[in-house]
């Protein structure tokens, strides 16, 4: 089962303050996240990653008339956003679970976890893919 877990920042997150925190802060942050990765790697878990930027180069994008696109944005203010995901295969939604629980726990500025939210959503299969596995 495909399960896309979804790294949302606090409410209170400055755009990437990350980029903000001293420098032995942000190597910790990034050796817990890398450290998860090789991981999901090793044990052929890890379908996909990516990092997002910041809500600042966000748009919504709509058709308009003749389909032409419309967009608004950008959105610098928001209660949370999405900062990265990560598309998992696993055997069952407890190891999503497992996983998004980890990658909570990443530390953050003060060294303390984060516990930040990670959204976990089952990939939906249509009939074509389940004929796949």
């Amino acid at each position: 089962m495909k399960y896309l877990l979804m790294m949302h920042l606090p409410p209170g997150a400055r755009e990437y303050d990350i980029f903000d925190w001293p420098p032995e802060a942000l190597q910790a942050h990034m050796a817990h996240l890398d450290a998860i990765n090789r991981d999901l790697a090793a044990a052929g878990e890890l379908v996909d990653i990516e990092a997002l930027t910041p809500p600042s180069q966000a748009r919504l994008v709509r058709a308009g008339r003749g389909g032409a696109p419309v967009t608004d944005g950008p959105f610098a203010e928001s209660k949370e956003f999405l900062a990265g995901f990560w598309i998992i295969d696993v055997d069952a939604p407890e190891r999503a679970h497992a996983i998004a629980a980890r990658a909570s726990a990443a530390p953050g500025r003060d060294g303390k976890p984060l516990d930040m939210a990670i959204e976990v959503r089952q990939v939906m299969e249509g009939p074509a893919a389940r004929g796949n596995r």
